[in-house]
């Protein structure tokens, strides 16, 4: 027989203490969690290692950095580093000499050129919340966001002048207006400055280039006002704080990878969640800013070639505008576009690459300041077909390295939805760079921000099997058909593959039958000779998708209707598709 050794008996230690002679091995650890809890309790966050988070802080850098290097760009001018730190901080002095208060907001209303780009700064260093605005809204709803956010200043563009005196003068007349500065462009005559303060040029000149800009007395200090607007037609006040908008802005720098001193052609309005934070992300990299007060594919692609462009970005709006452009050769030099704002169809994005340009494609929000969840690309996929690549980075990806958590939630039991690309359930979001709350809206904001830990985006979505996310609709845009759920977004894409149509958008039609019906609003490029017909594109949609997703009416329009940042603005497409009555009816 082959002896076996008994169960080992556990050792004790024993050690030469004052207080004791022998200590079990359990007990000796538990002397050492304690000892070691008490040790690492005495450290507490002190004045030097725990600054307030800021943006603002990049610019000082960038002007030592990058001083003499180009900054912003626009038509004949070109500003330096040090120049545009310089301008920034006089600006944010004739601010404060105002008597605008921390915490105080002033407007922007304004397209990408330079005085946009510096406020950025100028404001939030002079303590106060910046709020940019939509240049493209009415009077009435400027006036209803003026009031609501209770501005104290408004720096305006010359084109926006009359929108301004207009909203103004829809104001109570026993309530206090905000003092107004025009925005003059040397490109024009200056129009009256009757109404205004003073000129912008006239803030920089009196203000001081020393001025020390205030810095937040805590990170979690607001910074940014922004309304939403777009698909939806209620818009609410975003606040962000200096933390959030610091951790975004580096966070997207990471995810795309940018690296020092690139080219940065503005075509994203900076008034759209302020550029997706790359007005704050050039100054830490020292990039040039390319301003465009406006622009379409032909002002592009100029651009592109003249200043060598490097980076851009655009809601797929933009990137339909230039893979349409004719007569237009292939980029000599790549250029990196990153897209969000709504799920870029997967034939435009073959398009769009087949120009040169490598597209990049994430999701954000206005309550999230920027991008946080990214398409990352996977070396393995470029050996796939370039429909399939393109398919695969139709979708909007996996979290960015800065965000917490991303999930797809069952709206009936609270739990994730199965990674099947198929259950559909609602998009949730956690990190650092969600915002503060929505503005003198508590019950808005405890329904966005849940105690659960949850920001509950109101975006329809699936899990797929690699973990990747991809949106399906926004929940008022699921159209309930029979009782089945059909993603409108499914059936844009494949409308966008048939080589006639320029534009598509699905909303629900109402029927007497199945409840809703697809109805599909499409424009339809110029250039072809031959347009189809309804019933032709009904068939076309048949021959490539299950029949109960087939749109029961087709509605040709000259163009859609869409917001600044080039979406379409489902919520007047609905109106009208309810306004036509029952599907069902029209054709008895």
């Amino acid at each position: 027989m082959i002896a076996t050794n008994p169960k080992p008996t556990p050792p004790v230690f024993h050690f030469n203490r004052p207080e004791t002679h022998s200590l079990s091995l359990p007990n000796f650890i538990a002397n050492l969690k304690r000892e070691d809890s008490e040790n690492m309790e005495e450290l507490k966050p002190r004045p030097a290692n725990s600054s307030p988070l800021t943006t603002l802080s990049f610019l000082d850098r960038a002007a030592t950095v990058y001083g003499d290097c180009p900054s912003v760009v626009y038509n004949s001018t070109t500003y330096t580093w040090s120049q545009t730190h310089h301008r920034c901080l006089q600006v944010a002095s004739s601010i404060k000499s105002l008597g605008i208060g921390r915490g105080q907001v002033v407007s922007v209303v304004a397209p990408n050129i330079p005085a946009m780009y510096e406020l950025h700064f100028a404001v939030p260093m002079a303590g106060a919340v910046l709020n940019t605005i939509n240049t493209r809204l009415d009077a009435k709803t400027v006036s209803v966001l003026l009031r609501h956010s209770e501005s104290k200043l408004i720096f305006v563009d010359y084109q926006s002048r009359p929108l301004i005196l207009e909203s103004l003068s829809l104001f109570p007349p026993s309530s206090q207006r905000p003092l107004l500065v025009l925005i003059t462009d040397d490109e024009d005559s200056p129009p009256s400055t009757v109404d205004f303060l003073c000129t912008y040029e006239d803030m920089v000149g009196r203000g001081d280039p020393e001025f020390k800009w205030i810095r937040p007395e805590s990170e979690w200090n607001p910074m940014i006002l922004n309304y939403t607007s777009g698909t939806t037609s209620s818009p609410k006040g975003v606040v962000h704080c200096h933390r959030g908008i610091f951790i975004v802005t580096v966070d997207s720098l990471i995810d795309w990878c940018v690296p020092k001193q690139p080219v940065y052609l503005w075509t994203l309005p900076m008034f759209h969640a302020n550029g997706w934070s790359f007005p704050w992300g050039m100054a830490a990299v020292g990039g040039t800013n390319v301003c465009l007060r406006k622009f379409d594919a032909s002002v592009i692609y100029e651009a592109i070639r003249v200043h060598r462009v490097t980076h851009m970005c655009g809601a797929p709006v933009v990137l339909n505008m230039l893979s349409n452009w004719p007569g237009t050769e292939p980029l000599k030099n790549p250029v990196q576009i990153l897209t969000a704002g709504a799920p870029p169809p997967a034939a435009i994005l073959l398009r769009t690459e087949s120009r040169g340009f490598i597209v990049s494609h994430g999701y954000g929000l206005t309550e999230t300041g920027g991008l946080v969840v990214s398409c990352v690309w996977k070396q393995k996929w470029n050996r796939l077909p370039a429909t399939e690549r393109a398919r695969l980075k139709s979708r909007q990806g996996v979290r960015t390295v800065g965000m917490t958590e991303v999930d797809v939630l069952d709206p009936g039991s609270g739990l994730s939805v199965k990674r099947d690309g198929s259950s559909l359930g609602e998009i949730v979001l956690r990190g650092g760079c969600i915002m503060l709350g929505y503005l003198k809206d508590p019950k808005g904001t405890s329904k966005s921000l849940t105690d659960d830990g949850w920001f509950f985006t109101g975006d329809v979505g699936v899990m797929h099997s690699d973990g990747y996310l991809e949106i399906k609709d926004r929940s008022k845009d699921v159209i309930i058909s029979g009782g089945e759920n059909l993603s409108s977004v499914e059936v844009e894409s494949v409308l966008y593959t048939h080589p006639a149509v320029n534009e598509a958008a699905v909303v629900a039609r109402p029927d007497d039958f199945w409840g809703e019906t697809p109805c599909a609003f499409v424009s339809l490029k110029p250039e072809r000779t031959e347009q189809p017909t309804e019933k032709e594109i009904m068939e076309y949609c048949r021959a490539r998708m299950p029949h109960y997703m087939v749109p029961k009416t087709v509605v040709f329009e000259e163009e859609l209707p869409k917001t600044s940042t080039g979406k379409i603005q489902k919520f007047v497409l609905r109106e009208t598709a309810k306004a036509m009555g029952s599907s069902r009816v029209s054709r008895m």
